[in-house]
């Protein structure tokens, strides 16, 4: 058992430019494809999501020093540290849950698709992560493997069945035809989609409109999504403490986050939709006029300008949310990159506008801080079992992206109900 763990643990570590390609290549030689065309979209999917996590690092390299500039210079004493979601993965594999969640989920979306109790064709395994983190979450309440592995097939569930429900708004307003999004940092905050509906609703705040095109329009080149990426990230590192050369570099990394996003999904598309396209038509010959979506990681949603736009104005309107917020303590800090992953589909149900977003944004920080503190003890927890060094001066750890999860954090006290 423990060799076929270090196995997944192994392929898994290879990360989803790699994993991503290879499934996508099997798809399309499954679904009829050539080998060189199908190699050909594995390649260039592997491609583009080098590309992507290369935008994401520079978005990351430089949002965590500044907000950790920011925390110094407020002078804040918050005892939970968030760690991140690449440390949350590692606790979730280091799970003795760990090395049934990939086959099982396996078994799981397929059993879902035949019962067309969804349109999700979900290749994003690298994600699978989040599922198993849920399993070891129960693991480490109840002690029982069974009840651990519940717990993740009901979060699967609930990721493919949001996925298929926001898959028309990733059409649309993402423009993205046959995909979905099932990621798990992700999904869980698809209810404040209504919040946002009634955002739009309240005089005043209704007729509050800024997107990128819009700006653009009233502002010439200042609304540039470009400019605008050099502002935004300007303004952090000036709440940061930084020197003016550092200033400038921040918004100049910021700018090119706003440039370089959009191609890195274009390139994707090209790779995606080949396959996309054959495996319609196969399984519209075997099981009649279906529509079938590829689920793929939200990190293809980062390439609308909106999305980072509204990210980069909520990182330090979360570090001063958790200094004022009654109850707090958890210190944002590894999961502040992941705040495009968080409001993703706020942004679309928005329709890119910022400030409707930036508003429902506020208010789904604030209550992921709450829930990250709820489970930290836990968190803490598991972080010991799985030998993650606590960073200095934290008396516990916890994150954003699992740890204030609303779907784990449900299906977690549901579980501790029974045990």
């Amino acid at each position: 058992m423990q060799a076929f763990v270090d196995f997944i643990q192994g392929f898994l570590g290879l990360g989803a430019t790699v994993i991503l390609p290879v499934a996508i290549m099997i798809l399309g030689l499954v679904f009829g494809q050539k080998l060189g065309k199908a190699i050909r979209s594995g390649l260039t999917i592997g491609v583009a999501f080098v590309g992507i996590f290369l935008v994401i690092d520079l978005l990351t390299l430089n949002l965590g020093p500044a907000a950790q500039g920011m925390v110094e210079r407020l002078g804040v004493d918050l005892n939970v540290i968030d760690v991140g979601w690449p440390a949350t993965s590692s606790i979730a594999w280091a799970s003795v849950v760990a090395a049934f969640i990939i086959p099982l989920g396996l078994v799981v979306n397929v059993i879902m698709l035949l019962t067309k109790t969804t349109k999700t064709m979900n290749v994003d395994i690298w994600n699978y992560w989040h599922y198993t983190f849920m399993a070891a979450v129960v693991y480490t309440v109840s002690g029982s493997i069974v009840q651990g592995l519940i717990a993740a097939v009901i979060f699967q569930i609930v990721c493919l069945k949001v996925a298929d429900w926001t898959q028309p708004m990733v059409s649309d307003f993402y423009e993205l035809p046959g995909v979905s999004v099932a990621t798990g940092s992700t999904i869980s905050y698809a209810p404040f989609i209504y919040l946002v509906k009634v955002v739009q609703k309240i005089p005043g705040l209704k007729n509050l409109h800024a997107d990128p095109d819009s700006i653009q329009k009233r502002f010439g080149i200042f609304g540039d999504s470009m400019v605008i990426g050099l502002i935004l990230g300007a303004a952090i590192g000036a709440l940061a403490g930084y020197s003016v050369g550092d200033v400038i570099n921040i918004g100049i990394s910021m700018a090119a986050v706003m440039v370089l996003m959009p191609r890195m999904v274009k390139i994707l598309m090209e790779g995606l939709m080949p396959v996309s396209e054959s495996a319609r038509e196969w399984l519209n010959k075997r099981f009649g006029d279906r529509e079938i979506n590829i689920g793929l990681d939200a990190a293809v949603l980062l390439g609308h300008p909106s999305v980072i736009a509204t990210a980069l104005i909520l990182t330090p309107i979360t570090v001063l949310i958790a200094v004022v917020l009654p109850g707090n303590a958890v210190l944002p800090f590894g999961d502040l990159a992941t705040i495009p992953f968080v409001v993703a589909f706020v942004v679309g149900a928005a329709r890119g506008n910022i400030i409707h977003s930036v508003i429902v944004g506020s208010v789904m920080i604030a209550l992921s801080l709450y829930m990250a503190t709820d489970i930290a003890p836990l968190f803490s927890e598991m972080a010991s079992t799985a030998s993650i060094n606590l960073p200095e001066g934290s008396a516990m750890v916890s994150s954003i992206d699992q740890g204030g999860n609303l779907v784990n954090w449900i299906i977690w006290r549901v579980f501790e109900i029974f045990n």
